[in-house]
């Protein structure tokens, strides 16, 4: 099972020299933001799924699910980021040790149940393969944003 994550990693980690680049227009939050949010959810994500017990997942339907994960796009600025991944401080020494420690971690999916999931706070509960799709959809959903921040300058 190969991801896209790796990839976008990769994309971030050239980005990081940037981080303190911001434009309110696209994004009221700066690269660096971005980058720390997209790690802080890839990990916290992860660490769900590691958890989880397959025995209590519960499928649901929800129409904003089938919307994202068929149109393999998040909407802007329609969700709030959960307090946990919401940055705090963060620099290019932090961003860089975090972007390291998550690469190591995506490599950990590899070898998870595919019946363990996580409970997302909008589309339920998420097996191993759609919440890998979520984190590529999630990930893209903001390197786009930084893309578009860095190209308006």
């Amino acid at each position: 099972m190969m991801n896209k994550l790796p990839k976008y990693l990769n994309n971030l980690e050239e980005k990081i020299s940037k981080h303190t680049i911001s434009n309110p227009e696209i994004s009221k939050s700066n690269v660096g933001w971005q980058i720390e949010h997209i790690l802080l959810t890839i990990n916290a994500i992860i660490e769900n799924i590691e958890k989880s017990d397959p025995k209590n997942y519960k499928w649901s339907f929800k129409l904003s699910k089938i919307m994202v994960f068929a149109l393999n796009k998040i909407p802007r600025g329609r969700a709030k980021s959960p307090k946990v991944v919401t940055p705090g401080h963060y620099d290019e020494q932090t961003l860089e040790q975090h972007l390291q420690f998550t690469k190591t971690k995506i490599r950990q999916l590899e070898n998870i149940d595919p019946n363990k999931y996580f409970n997302h706070p909008f589309f339920g509960d998420l097996k191993l393969k759609k919440a890998i799709k979520f984190l590529e959809i999630h990930t893209n959903h903001h390197v786009e944003i930084i893309n578009d921040i860095l190209k308006s300058k």
